[in-house]
């Protein structure tokens, strides 16, 4: 049955077949807990994605990868990185890849990917949080696009870290940055965000510092209101 379905995939258009897309579902859950199954079903569905099957298939792939994608599959998702139609699936599957190899593929994609695929990027490494570096993102955060900018901040702002807080504050923001508010009011979000991972985690005199901070640099209505709340949270 999933032999049959992996051969259909070849002229597979969405709509048509869905038995092939539930085969290969049930493919991967019954790989679970088995190593070699599970090892076996991804080299196969990573091979697809470096033939000319049509995108609906391709995009069936991602979506199985990324539940079971592993360090094996990183190359071929990374090719598909650049392409407009595949990179949205392509990311997220190697967002939820925790191998090393992951980010470094993700990374590697962001400075010749266009403008809204390098966003993307770059928000699938703020959502990844662990395990990545803070260097990508402070270089976005300094992009003289507004947009690119306001993502680096708020990619930032998920990871939450003490070297995401420190390159926050090192922000050369203004009310205005490059024409747009966006980029400040970003940075402010992004620290009131690391602020509430330092207090979810007991650190109480690093989250009251970030909100000092943010009290200082905000010039939002609501910003300097959380800021305020937050002072006291961690009094």
């Amino acid at each position: 049955m999933l032999d049959q379905a992996l051969e259909s995939l070849k002229t597979y258009e969405w709509g048509v077949e869905p038995k092939a897309v539930q085969s290969i579902q049930d493919a991967v859950v019954a790989s679970h807990g088995d190593a070699a199954a599970r090892k076996k079903l991804e080299s196969t569905l990573a091979e697809i994605l470096g033939t000319d099957s049509p995108r609906a298939a391709k995009d069936t792939v991602c979506r199985a990868l990324k539940t079971i994608g592993t360090a094996h599959s990183v190359p071929a998702l990374a090719k598909l990185l650049h392409d407009e139609e595949l990179s949205h699936m392509a990311r997220h599957a190697l967002e939820a890849n925790d191998s090393p190899e992951a980010v470094k593929a993700l990374i590697g994609a962001i400075d010749k990917a266009p403008k809204k695929i390098k966003i993307g990027i770059i928000s699938s490494l703020g959502a990844r949080g662990e395990g990545v570096p803070v260097a990508p993102l402070a270089k976005a955060l300094s992009d003289k696009d507004a947009d690119i900018s306001t993502a680096g901040a708020l990619a930032l702002g998920a990871i939450g870290s003490a070297d995401a807080v420190k390159t926050l504050k090192s922000a050369k923001v203004t009310d205005t940055n490059w024409g747009k508010p966006s980029v400040k009011i970003a940075v402010c979000d992004a620290m009131l965000q690391c602020a509430e991972n330092m207090l979810a985690h007991g650190k109480k005199a690093d989250a009251k510092a970030i909100y000092g901070t943010v009290l200082k640099i905000g010039t939002a209505k609501a910003t300097k209101i959380a800021a305020e709340l937050g002072i006291k949270a961690s009094a």
